[in-house]
């Protein structure tokens, strides 16, 4: 039940913020509820083509402030962070998938695959909405399950 809860909180989240960075001339790149210890954090990623500065995650978190009290979908209290997605970002929808055709990735698998590897660095070459297709050093193509890793992330991307 508490999960389902976090979606929808996600959810409901992401639609108000996203025309509210979009107004900012940012791009919403994820939304994340968790808690961590005792403390919920709802954390909201911007990215924009130049890069983001602590000024864009200032005038983000002052303009959905206000909206976001008056909303109200989080019953307990939480705290608010807004923030780039990173240089080594976590890659999760199809947008992003589909951004970074090409680029180096990183993969961490939830259990090593058959030939005793957890982590694999190659070129995102193909993806679906279940898999990921990279090629490794070699010309080496491989396609790992989304749902078999811990993370898809950049690898020394440079913004």
């Amino acid at each position: 039940m508490a999960e389902k809860k976090q979606g929808n909180t996600v959810s409901v989240v992401w639609d108000l913020a996203k025309p509210i960075a979009e107004k900012l001339g940012l791009n919403l790149w994820d939304v994340r509820f968790q808690k961590e210890g005792a403390v919920w954090y709802l954390r909201i990623f911007i990215d924009k083509p130049s890069g983001v500065t602590i000024d864009d995650c200032e005038a983000m978190s002052r303009a959905i402030d206000e909206p976001l009290d008056k909303l109200d979908p989080i019953e307990q209290n939480y705290c608010l962070e807004v923030s780039s997605p990173g240089i080594e970002r976590d890659l999760i929808r199809d947008e992003h998938f589909e951004e970074f055709l090409g680029a180096p990735i990183m993969i961490k698998l939830i259990r090593p695959n058959e030939n005793g590897v957890r982590e694999l660095k190659g070129t995102l070459i193909a993806h679906d909405k279940d898999s990921v297709t990279l090629m490794l050093d070699g010309n080496e193509k491989t396609t790992i399950q989304k749902k078999n890793t811990v993370y898809i992330k950049l690898d020394d991307f440079l913004i």
